[in-house]
């Protein structure tokens, strides 16, 4: 596999352990397992993950950041998706996402958006399911456990480690920061690994 082609080097994969499933794996996410290890346990197919986080990037970057809605009822996914929003200014729901926040414009806290991208489809359900009655496209994390119902762009990854999910978001935020011209180069992304990660 060609280092130069991915976004990061092989290696921070892998100490991320973004490619670690789980012991359980669903039909729809057998076609993103590259091997099963002794222990049980699914890797996932690093090329297919780095292709897919292009793919979620490049389709997050053609909305504004306040068309996009980013939520994570998953603890370790906070800290990241918080620091996206610092630099990025795109809208996060860290912890519990409020049914009818998307639909119902008698809440307070209704809001509108255009894109939705959750860490997980079953712990963010009622966000998916929201997304889809008006009709949103949404992006998930999904593990190898993962079903892929109403997800318009499955993104495998392990969606469940503070590293995986620090990467992952560390990733999102310098590719949709270059895509939309708010910086020029990885170079000028000042944000680290850490300032991503959950402690």
């Amino acid at each position: 596999m060609a280092e130069e082609s991915l976004l990061v080097p092989t290696d921070v994969y892998l100490k991320a352990g973004i490619h670690i499933g789980t012991k359980f794996r669903t039909k729809y996410m057998e076609q993103f397992i590259y091997k099963t290890r002794p222990d049980g346990l699914s890797v996932l197919n690093l090329q297919k993950i780095d292709e897919r986080i292009r793919t979620a990037a490049s389709m997050l970057s053609q909305y504004a950041p306040e068309d996009i809605i980013i939520a994570s009822r998953r603890e370790n996914g906070w800290k990241p998706i918080s620091m996206l929003s610092s630099l990025t200014g795109i809208r996060v729901f860290a912890g519990r996402y409020p049914p009818g926040a998307l639909t119902n414009p008698n809440l307070d806290i209704f809001t509108e958006g255009k894109i939705v991208l959750v860490t997980d489809s079953w712990p963010d359900r009622n966000v998916v399911n929201d997304a889809m009655k008006i009709g949103l496209p949404v992006i998930a994390l999904c593990d190898t456990n993962n079903q892929a119902n109403n997800i318009d762009l499955v993104v495998p990854a392990n969606n469940k480690g503070k590293k995986s999910l620090g990467l992952f978001f560390w990733l999102i935020a310098r590719e949709y920061m270059k895509n939309r011209g708010m910086i020029k180069s990885d170079e000028e992304f000042k944000a680290t690994l850490d300032d991503f990660t959950a402690e």
